[in-house]
């Protein structure tokens, strides 16, 4: 115990957070948790056989989607590791360097994400605005020089964040809040100065809630075209092709704002409700997504009734 109330020593492990007061529950949290990581694992690796072996799918609309499963299944697997620890095995510990390690997978892949909703949401406005142009405009080369550009500038934004931890002493608390290492959450636990931390864990989030401005300006453009449609039908035609990317946005961004709202305007709120917000984060959008996808998509759920069922959808 002496270890977290003395200054000069430097703390060697974090403890990680399962659920606050259903720690005698957290093997039947457990059973349900595995089905949703295996759902989202299989779901994703699903969509990225199918647009991968299929030429049919090779359409940009399809990379994308491809590009959103595969951040997806990213994500899954960066927290996989300490979720199933925390709620199979009850084991919370977890080194410095590994902590880290998580932290930029998981931040790395959830930007990525959000540069992927952004492209879609443009690439949902190019094919209302200039239908005729689409192909010519998104070709395949474009598409996947446009999704590296992305990667690599998702990577490079988190890519600091290791570093800029690992600087910073850590000597008196070590209890992370969540079931996995963030940024945000380790370094709150620093005893020496995390200001350059706080303030590049700034500039991330607001990169984050730029992406989030610019796929709402796309969508109010989107909705001007739309209500420039005479025919009721026509209207309904053009917003369905939209519904799919609609859901994953909201999907991946509620429950960070919901998180973002509660640490920052209602801090007595319960640890148990951050805490669920949180792994909503993680566990949910990898899950939904392909789901989503496959029900809206005609040619993916064919795909899947066909190759899975024998049947035409």
């Amino acid at each position: 115990m002496s270890i977290f109330n003395t200054s000069e020593v430097e703390i060697s492990t974090f403890f990680l957070t399962g659920i606050p007061g259903m720690e005698h529950a957290h093997i039947w949290v457990s059973i349900p948790m595995c089905l949703m990581y295996l759902i989202a694992i299989l779901g994703n690796c699903t969509i990225l056989f199918f647009i991968e072996t299929e030429t049919s799918l090779h359409e940009p609309m399809y990379y994308f989607l491809s590009m959103l499963a595969f951040s997806d299944l990213g994500l899954s697997i960066s927290s996989l590791p300490t979720m199933l620890r925390i709620f199979l095995f009850n084991v919370t510990r977890i080194s410095p360097g590994a902590c880290f390690a998580q932290e930029f997978f998981i931040h790395g892949f959830s930007a990525m994400e959000s540069s992927v909703l952004l492209i879609m949401s443009i690439d949902r406005f190019i094919a209302i605005y200039n239908p005729l142009r689409y192909t010519s405009i998104l070709t395949s080369a474009r598409v996947m020089k446009v999704g590296l550009a992305f990667a690599v500038k998702s990577i490079l934004l988190v890519f600091p964040f290791p570093f800029i931890l690992k600087r910073l002493k850590f000597c008196k608390k070590s209890l992370l809040c969540h079931s996995y290492c963030l940024h945000q959450d380790v370094m709150k636990l620093a005893c020496s100065d995390n200001r350059v931390n706080i303030i590049y864990g700034l500039l991330v989030a607001l990169m984050a809630m730029l992406d989030l401005v610019c796929i709402s300006v796309s969508y109010v453009l989107i909705l001007k075209i739309v209500l420039s449609i005479a025919s009721h039908k026509g209207c309904l035609k053009v917003l369905n092709t939209c519904i799919s990317h609609i859901c994953a946005v909201l999907i991946f961004y509620v429950p960070i704002v919901t998180l973002a709202i509660i640490h920052h305007f209602a801090k007595s709120v319960s640890p148990l409700i951050r805490v669920v917000i949180a792994d909503t984060f993680l566990l949910v959008p990898p899950l939904m997504n392909p789901v989503v996808y496959s029900v809206k998509s005609q040619q993916i759920r064919s795909l899947i009734l066909t190759k899975l069922c024998g049947k035409p959808g």
